[in-house]
């Protein structure tokens, strides 16, 4: 017949104060009181049937039979830390499952990612581009991006940055609007071409927002890709609402220009989102953190851009 383990509380409380010869110090170490030690051991030795301690001129002595028990048990103790730590070291390598929105791999993750590589050469980044937000992950996903309100239950999420929507267009073509007077008020946008990401719903709200006839926004094509929306604009096709996220890469190579400085907030955002609890030092953790890291800094420089 197995013997019955006695519970591993009473174990770890015991190993503690064996190896101090103080229940203070176990205390401490455990983060428990020194009443709550006391009782682990006096539970452990009621399990037992056998005195482990014995008080001796106010020292905390281990019996003979404590001394010898102490000795058996404190090597397996240190094989559960080494095996812990050889797990948590594994866990912080290997490969990473990452979902995300095409438009945002190609506009913003993907070209940043040789950043992440250098400083985490042992994770391997498998990116899957899925425009699909469903709320939850699959087996197969370790952390993902989602668009939406942040409202995924069971799942941590964190906003990667307030989202606006601005006209922009090619300079190419806002010089030719210009030059025509064409393009002298905002008012005019209406008149021209617009591009259109899924819908013609942003154009509308973002309108509606400033307060002006929505013009021909019925008209103009639909494209089922911000970033495809974006590389027409490029490509002198029309006028597009870009993101702030998605549209920075054009804006700052000067691939486009925002001819006004009127913008939609957005309600809705991009979200950063993996499971809970999330392990502290794993990889999904690195790769979250980096990714906030990264987009902090760089609204900070934005910020600091707009000061100077």
């Amino acid at each position: 017949m197995a013997t019955r383990l006695p519970p591993l509380n009473a174990l770890k409380a015991f190993e503690a104060s064996a190896r101090h010869l103080s229940f203070t110090k176990a205390a401490d170490e455990l983060f428990v009181t020194q009443a709550a030690v006391s009782h682990q051991i006096k539970s452990l030795e009621n399990h037992l049937g056998i005195k482990l301690f014995m008080r001796k001129n106010r020292a905390l002595l281990l019996t003979e039979e404590g001394q010898g028990y102490y000795l058996d048990i404190k090597d397996i103790f240190t094989s559960l830390q080494d095996a812990t730590q050889r797990l948590l070291a594994r866990n912080s390598k290997g490969a990473i499952n990452v979902s995300v929105h095409a438009s945002l791999a190609i506009q913003w993750l993907v070209p940043r990612l040789s950043e992440f590589n250098r400083l985490y050469p042992d994770i391997d980044v498998r990116i899957t581009a899925d425009d699909r937000d469903e709320g939850t992950l699959s087996e197969d996903v370790d952390i993902a991006f989602y668009y939406g309100r942040g409202h995924w239950p069971g799942l941590i999420a964190d906003k990667m940055m307030t989202e606006y929507l601005q006209p922009v267009c090619s300079p190419a073509f806002l010089e030719d609007l210009s030059s025509k007077g064409q393009l002298a008020q905002i008012s005019d946008l209406a008149e021209h071409t617009l591009l259109h990401d899924t819908s013609r719903r942003d154009w509308k709200r973002f309108f509606k927002n400033i307060g002006i006839s929505t013009g021909n926004v019925d008209r103009g094509p639909i494209f089922s890709h911000t970033a495809l929306v974006l590389q027409a604009a490029v490509y002198g096709q029309g006028i597009a609402l870009g993101h702030n996220l998605l549209a920075k890469p054009e804006l700052e190579a000067g691939r486009l220009v925002a001819p006004f400085p009127e913008v939609l907030v957005n309600k809705d955002a991009f979200y950063i989102v993996c499971r809970s609890p999330l392990q502290e030092g794993g990889r999904i953790a690195q790769f979250r953190e980096w990714v906030l890291t990264t987009v902090a800094e760089e609204e900070q420089a934005i910020d600091e851009d707009k000061i100077n």
